[in-house]
């Protein structure tokens, strides 16, 4: 496993990060400590989880585990906040009042000192950007967090952002975290090089589109139950699409070609993906894991990137991610602000 700097900072991370999103019931974690301590074993020194996975269960589950392990000082840990951690007022923001409380449990449920690096979850439009930076000095100063980034941010407020930063000396995003993958290339026309000349790290997360890249769903062929994140009906949704169901064809004939699952052709398009620092990787076994480690070492040819940007070319997509997660969410702000 290789490591690189996170943005501009010191702080080096793998160049996958175990995402513990899956972690859905209490009595899953003795099955995720497995998973940990392999991946950890295999030189992933980069966990992410949130508050909101679960309702605090995931990171219930990593600090236990960490804590039984006792292999918390090896890996940079992240977790998130800004997303509805319930139904009052003020359970979601960026508020002074949310994220303050919020970092708080974090760290209750981590069972440790401090936060790595913390992100913003989603956009807050409600929320002044020096409140939001001016809240996580505190927390910064008082040896609470030590990194922050964003998740599913525009270019535009992560400039807004770094800006006030520099004026008033204030905490300055290290890291982004948007979707990106063969199927949904949107962050290449904007984020990639803003973050590339700003110095921010970008940790991309679902590189196999909820599983569109995982050979699972294929055109013509019944379709399994995908739950609550997208609907198996390419007619009513704008990521499950008969277009990208088309280059998922095309795609799993590279792979096969190559002899290797569709999964680990995915993982190794990312990196070699030019601004990327990480790959969120989320599996939900460790056979999962072993497949998506072995595609560490599979480096692409020039015709198999070539063909890759022939069906779904550079900027471009088939399956909306990261409009969907970025600027819809900007675009709904207009309609009712309130929630977002």
């Amino acid at each position: 496993m290789d490591y690189v700097q996170l943005g501009r900072t010191g702080c080096r991370v793998s160049r996958f990060c175990l995402g513990t999103m899956n972690i859905r019931k209490p009595e899953e974690e003795a099955e995720w400590g497995a998973i940990v301590g392999e991946a950890l074993d295999a030189g992933i020194s980069f966990i992410d989880t949130a508050n909101v996975y679960g309702r605090g269960i995931s990171e219930t589950a990593v600090g236990n585990i960490l804590e039984a392990s006792g292999r918390r000082d090896e890996i940079v840990l992240a977790t998130k906040a800004v997303a509805a951690m319930g139904d009052g007022p003020n359970d979601h923001g960026a508020s002074r009042y949310h994220l303050t409380r919020s970092v708080e449990e974090s760290l209750r449920r981590l069972k440790t000192d401090r936060i790595d690096l913390f992100y913003l979850h989603v956009v807050d439009i409600t929320t002044p950007m020096d409140e939001i930076l001016e809240t996580l000095d505190t927390l910064v100063q008082q040896g609470k967090l030590l990194y922050v980034g964003t998740s599913k941010w525009p270019p535009t407020l992560i400039m807004e952002g770094l800006a006030l930063s520099q004026a008033r000396g204030l905490p300055r995003f290290v890291a982004e975290q948007p979707p990106y993958h063969i199927l949904d290339r949107g962050v290449e026309n904007e984020l990639l090089w803003m973050a590339q000349r700003q110095g921010i790290g970008v940790c991309v997360w679902g590189p196999l589109a909820y599983g569109l890249l995982s050979g699972k769903y294929r055109k013509g062929r019944d379709m399994p139950e995908i739950g609550r994140w997208i609907r198996a009906n390419p007619e009513e949704n704008d990521r499950f699409t008969n277009e990208a169901l088309d280059v998922v064809e095309e795609l799993i004939a590279l792979a096969e070609a190559r002899g290797v699952t569709l999964a680990e052709f995915a993982h190794a398009w990312l990196l070699t993906r030019p601004g990327v620092t990480s790959i969120l990787i989320g599996p939900r076994t460790i056979e999962q894991l072993r497949s998506t480690l072995g595609s560490y070492e599979l480096e692409l040819t020039d015709e198999e990137l070539a063909r890759v940007d022939e069906l779904v070319p550079p900027g471009q997509y088939v399956s909306n991610f990261y409009d969907g997660n970025v600027y819809r969410r900007m675009r709904n702000a207009l309609a009712d602000v309130t929630k977002y």
